[in-house]
């Protein structure tokens, strides 16, 4: 699993936010603060749609072309709502690790 499927599956099942929250205890921004809250102004923007395609994808690890057949559209079209969030996350988690090495 690569990170940017780890920060994912963390974020959709409610572990990063608990792991944030006993990590950082303090009122500064924390790389994994920073990341938890882009990564929820990100997810709380996308479509009821959207965020299930990005579930489905790195959930429950279905390939473009199974989301696809799932729901009679085109790979195309998956990778067209999927592919902007997904390098917004991959910025996020960049940014996150930045903020480390600081």
């Amino acid at each position: 699993m690569n990170e940017l499927e780890f920060n994912i599956r963390l974020y959709l099942t409610g572990t990063m936010k608990s792991w944030t929250d006993r990590i950082d205890n303090t009122d500064q921004l924390t790389p994994q603060r920073f990341i938890f809250n882009a990564m929820t102004e990100l997810f709380d923007s996308l479509s009821d749609d959207d965020l299930e395609l990005i579930r489905l994808r790195y959930m429950e690890r279905l390939t473009l072309a199974e989301i696809a057949s799932r729901y009679l559209i085109n790979e195309s079209t998956v990778r067209h709502h999927t592919n902007p969030t997904i390098k917004q996350v991959k910025k996020i988690i960049k940014k996150g690790n930045e903020l480390s090495i600081k």
